[in-house]
């Protein structure tokens, strides 16, 4: 069987995976999957809907991660409200012994959130793991920025040896958003070196819709910031979105077996409402 057709197979089979709630799961051995939400701590019943669809493709899927964007809790951070806004809605999910991974957003406290054991930051702003052979993640803390997280960071994606390495923060650097829309500050720092160190994939939040950007030199970047809040019809009609989508909240899940990554983004109703395969670059494009 060719190299070819058994991407095709993984493809096929993932799409189905995911898409009928009663499938049984077909994971690929050597794949790793994930799933991504954001803007998430609100503890409302649109979070307890979302975390009910993300059991339910978790039933299928399997997934081991879920990344958090930021925004993790909204409003007081006592242990009363972890429990309500982050340890209720997604009890199935931890009961299973799935890992969340958070970044901070603006609405976070660093303090608390980074020595807070379930959100596996292990005490810093800023971090990076390697769940699997061959894929890296790092996360940022977009709020603050400084030179010791540039360099931080320079030195983990020079040193990473991994074929995919993956970002995730809060802020997006590219936006279709009229409420904030792209952070240029940020991006002057950080794409400089997404893409000289190979960057393939940035995940973000901030923006309360869903938002699948057009390659940017050879990059894929996500906004997936309604999996609690929503700012319906916020995405403005520009140049930069591949899909969007600001009707529902949703979550995204995803698989990388070899050299592809496939995803669906899945409303709170079900709905799938993007999908697709990226492939992971072998040469990157560099901005001037």
């Amino acid at each position: 069987m060719t190299k070819t057709r058994i991407v095709l197979i993984a493809f096929i089979l993932f799409a189905a995976v995911v898409a009928q709630p009663r499938a049984a799961t077909v994971p690929q051995s050597d794949a790793f999957r994930f799933a991504v939400i954001g803007d998430t701590g609100t503890g409302s019943s649109s979070q307890e809907q979302v975390a009910m669809e993300l059991a339910k493709a978790w039933s299928r899927f399997r997934f081991g991660s879920v990344l958090m964007v930021g925004d993790n809790l909204y409003g007081k951070e006592a242990p009363k409200d972890f429990t309500k806004k982050f340890e209720q809605p997604y009890r199935q999910l931890l009961g299973q012994g799935v890992k969340f991974y958070a970044a901070l957003g603006n609405h976070d406290d660093a303090a608390l959130q980074k020595a807070y054991k379930p959100f596996n930051m292990g005490g810093e702003r800023f971090y990076s793991f390697k769940p699997q052979p061959g894929v890296r993640f790092f996360a940022l803390d977009s709020n603050y920025v400084d030179r010791k997280q540039l360099e931080w960071l320079e030195k983990e994606l020079i040193a990473s040896q991994s074929d995919w390495k993956i970002l995730f923060f809060h802020h997006p650097l590219y936006s279709s958003g009229e409420k904030h829309g792209s952070n240029v500050e940020l991006r002057k720092m950080l794409e400089p070196m997404i893409l000289i160190h190979g960057v393939d994939v940035v995940f973000t939040g901030h923006e309360h819709f869903y938002e699948r950007i057009k390659p940017q030199g050879g990059v894929h970047y996500f906004i997936v910031g309604s999996s609690a809040k929503l700012r319906k019809g916020n995405i403005a009609n520009t140049e930069l979105t591949a899909k969007g989508y600001d009707q529902d909240h949703t979550f995204l899940v995803a698989q990388i077996a070899g050299d592809e990554m496939t995803f669906q983004t899945i409303s709170r109703k079900g709905k799938i409402v993007d999908s697709g395969t990226i492939r992971r670059a072998e040469k990157r494009i560099t901005r001037k």
